[in-house]
């Protein structure tokens, strides 16, 4: 699995050995497969003694709305016809273990945990059939929103902006069977989101066509694919996890302004 992280003031990717706990650090642009490929350095390092960041540092992070089954139906909606898009700004992405800010400007923070694609070459009019070759791969992600503002403004982009609503990562795997995933969220321990990946209304071949044909994906540019029923309030000094299976956990902590 690909990982980014920082070590003497460096920030490099590497690949993690998850049963050796170690770090094999790649040399190069990892979107780069065609020309100028990533190697492999063959130095290795201890996962603990590095800090994970993101593992990637998109230009966009694009999101879609309803796109769970199940979720619709807590919600008592009709499920959409077609991808309902939005964006979330690159400076809302932060990685595992950095804090969820609570803004001052919000009386109701909820979690979202989303599966999420990273894209790794430039990505316009793809058909969904092709869209495999899009794909880097897929890391776990929390949509983070202030619902209060979600819902008073009757549009999504100040509910879902603001700085720290976009943990990314641990890591990103490259090959997972994206059709069927448990995906689970835990507040504090407690299990608060669990679902499979198969509930969603759109796949993910289905998305990146119907993306790529408003707007060109551009490498390192992440899709979110939704949330599962269960979304909730965060408080202060919540720990939020977002669990998804054959990635591993997005562990974030709500922090007070």
């Amino acid at each position: 699995m690909i990982v980014r992280f920082e070590r003497n003031g460096k920030q490099k990717h590497g690949w993690f050995v998850q049963e050796e706990n170690k770090i094999r650090v790649i040399e190069g642009d990892i979107y780069k497969r065609e020309t100028a490929k990533p190697i492999m350095t063959g130095l290795e390092i201890e996962a603990d003694q590095v800090e994970l960041l993101t593992p990637c540092t998109p230009s966009k992070v694009v999101c879609i709305g309803v796109n769970y089954k199940d979720h619709a139906l807590e919600m008592g909606i009709e499920l959409p016809r077609e991808p309902l898009m939005f964006l979330k700004p690159s400076t809302s992405v932060i990685g595992p273990g950095q804090e969820i800010v609570y803004p001052s400007l919000t009386d109701n923070l909820h979690y979202e945990a989303e599966l999420a694609v990273i894209i790794k070459k430039e990505a316009r009019h793809v058909k969904a059939a092709d869209a495999d070759e899009y794909i880097l791969g897929f890391t776990c992600a929390n949509d983070v929103t202030a619902r209060d503002l979600q819902h008073g403004d009757g549009q999504w982009t100040r509910a879902k902006s603001f700085d720290t609503f976009c943990p990314l990562g641990p890591v990103i795997a490259p090959k997972v069977d994206y059709q069927n995933l448990r995906i689970t969220t835990t507040v504090n321990g407690e299990v608060r989101q669990d679902s499979n990946t198969n509930q969603m209304v759109f796949g993910i071949p289905q998305l990146v066509e119907a993306i790529s044909a408003v707007m060109t994906l551009l490498p390192g540019n992440v899709i979110l694919t939704g949330t599962p029923p269960g979304v909730g309030a965060l408080q202060p000094g919540d720990e939020v996890a977002v669990t998804i299976e054959g990635i591993g956990t997005l562990t974030n902590r709500v922090a007070a302004r």
